[in-house]
């Protein structure tokens, strides 16, 4: 199980990234705001993920 989540976590904190990322570009450039906002929520979305992913690696790894 502690493969999983060290493949897994490090997988989400750089889709965390990138969607950060591509966010700040598109705000940056001038784009479209409703493109922007809407990368703002996944990012939301996917750091959500990421602290469970995290969550459930500590609980699971001191059972």
């Amino acid at each position: 199980m502690e493969t999983v989540f060290s493949y897994l976590i490090p997988l989400a904190l750089a889709a965390v990234a990138t969607v950060l990322v591509l966010g700040l570009w598109n705000m940056m450039r001038g784009g479209s705001s409703g493109r922007s906002q809407t990368l703002m929520r996944w990012r939301v979305g996917l750091q959500f993920a990421a602290v469970i992913l995290v969550m459930a690696a500590l609980y699971l790894g001191t059972r």
